[in-house]
């Protein structure tokens, strides 16, 4: 049996280092190490939903702190819990509705009418704890001596099902992150058309899909990639379109104003969608975006459902961009001398600035398109709440 522990202290180490990159890979480590967590913890004969949610909570915020600016630890920490308590909560409302659960009391129709009401949205955490019954934990018997075998081998079979229902959204969770980049592709051919001009910015798989997509479905267009300074993630880009056959126009990312007039269309990867359908992407697309504004160009965001977060850019808990080395802007050794502390104050001279992510408001976007389709600015917090509940929400 693995030392879950040990696993969990080396993914959080693995993510305060950085050593994991790209949201996608992220948030499938994620939702794999809470499905070995919720495997493997025990769980006790009261209060088994309760002990499960805080246990993933508990993984989860250690996640969190380790890397924070990585929205998509958060997301996918509440959704593999929602996952697996809706798939519970729905057998168990079969049960109960039909009479047949053994022990359970019947839904009033009050109950079932408000679960009617709510099928478009996942129940909360909370509200799955709050409303399963104590037979649900603690199923009925008799006082009798004689049952308790028999009360030790329904109460096991309770945590089985527990378990095995909870994994099984965690799988399906899984399974949706990993093929994020097809849904998504496969609406390319609707959205670019023949001999129009793309700008892109940075470096993304998803991007990448899904313009290749849209070439293989016989598109004939031109991609314009600004490079991405200082890491340059929009040469590794540019490389791999013109690998699969795309023609490619490197510019640098303070062309981007001069080029746009000849652009059709911007399609950037982002980093993350806030609950307001504020984008968090690679630093320089605010530039890109306003741009496009500025020529009316539509400017669209490609995002998997695992990077759609309930939390909005004000609220304490989000950290909205990072700080990366000053040494891949300046060599140290060419200005050694501007560093040096000459003015008395403790400070030096010269200063660095190298933020890791820039922020685009909802008014410059024009499309989102995830995994389930295209959707305007003004509906992702719908889309959003689709996924999530306030209950849900602190870990």
């Amino acid at each position: 049996m693995p030392d879950v522990q040990s696993m969990v202290l080396e993914f959080v180490n693995k993510l305060r280092k950085r050593k994991i990159e790209g949201s996608q890979a992220t948030a499938r480590c994620t939702v794999e190490l809470l499905r070995s967590v919720i495997s493997h913890h025990r769980v006790p004969h009261a209060n088994q939903a309760s002990a499960l949610i805080d246990a993933v909570k508990a993984v989860g915020a250690q996640l969190v702190a380790a890397n924070p600016v990585e929205l998509a630890v958060g997301n996918v920490v509440r959704r593999a819990a929602v996952a697996g308590l809706d798939l519970l909560d729905a057998s168990d409302d079969d049960e109960d509705v039909n009479g047949k659960g053994i022990g359970y009391p019947a839904m009033s129709a009050a109950v079932v009418a408000a679960a009617a009401r709510s099928t478009l949205r996942p129940p909360s955490l909370q509200t799955l704890l709050e409303g399963t019954p104590e037979s649900a934990t603690a199923p009925y018997t008799s006082s009798s001596g004689a049952d308790s075998e028999s009360k030790t081998a329904d109460k096991s079979s309770i945590t089985r099902k527990l378990k095995h229902d909870v994994i099984e959204g965690v799988n399906q969770l899984i399974h949706e992150i990993a093929g994020c980049h097809e849904q998504i592709a496969e609406q390319a051919v609707e959205h670019i058309h023949q001999n129009e001009v793309i700008l892109t910015l940075g470096s993304s798989r998803t991007v990448l899909e899904f313009l290749c997509a849209a070439k293989e479905k016989k598109r004939s267009f031109r991609v314009f990639v600004a490079e991405g300074a200082p890491r340059y993630q929009g040469h590794l880009l540019a490389k791999e379109l013109v690998a699969r056959g795309l023609q490619t126009t490197v510019i640098t990312d303070s062309a981007v104003f001069a080029m746009i007039s000849r652009v059709n269309m911007v399609i950037i990867g982002a980093h993350a969608v806030m609950a307001n359908g504020g984008v968090i992407g690679p630093v320089g697309v605010n530039m890109a975006a306003l741009a496009a504004k500025k020529h009316a160009v539509p400017f669209v965001v490609l995002a998997g459902s695992h990077k759609l977060c309930p939390l909005y850019p004000h609220n304490p808990e989000v950290l909205l961009n990072e700080l990366r080395s000053p040494s891949e802007l300046l060599d140290f050794g060419e200005f050694s001398d501007c560093l040096d502390f000459g003015t008395g104050s403790g400070s030096p001279l010269l200063q660095v600035v190298n933020p890791t992510f820039d922020y685009v408001p909802p008014s410059l976007v024009s499309l989102f398109i995830t995994d389930t389709g295209g959707h305007n600015p003004s509906y992702m917090y719908r889309l959003i709440a689709d996924y999530y509940s306030a209950d849900d929400l602190v870990m």
